[in-house]
């Protein structure tokens, strides 16, 4: 199953840089690294993110990221994917534009 994780466009520069990351702010202050399924990005975005630009939507295999993704339940009771250990640039599938619309981000295309 493919997770999802919104990075601003300096938390994705200093990631890429690094090959690793520990998650922005709020991951750091909460101890592990929030991600979204599909079904849940689009509220995540519209919440945590609303009318900022320069977004990156990631994508990652829940599977490979093993028994350090624990699925806890957060927002509205619904069970959501949590990383506990750092973030590894080969954990990624892909990265695409969040783009900002005049409804609020645009998910890339295949992301439902």
């Amino acid at each position: 199953m493919l997770i999802y994780k919104i990075f601003r466009a300096d938390e994705w520069t200093a990631f890429r840089a690094n090959g690793e990351t520990k998650g922005a702010p709020v991951d750091l202050a909460d101890g592990y690294i929030h991600f979204s399924t599909a079904a849940q990005v689009a509220e995540t975005a519209a919440k945590h993110f609303a009318g900022a630009e320069g977004l990156v939507l990631l994508a990652l295999d829940s599977e490979r990221l093993g028994a350090a993704l624990k699925w806890e339940p957060s927002r509205g009771g619904q069970l959501f994917p949590h990383l506990y250990r750092p973030l590894h640039l080969d954990d990624v599938l892909w990265d695409a534009p969040l783009l900002l619309g005049p409804e609020g981000h645009i998910l890339p295309e295949g992301v439902k």
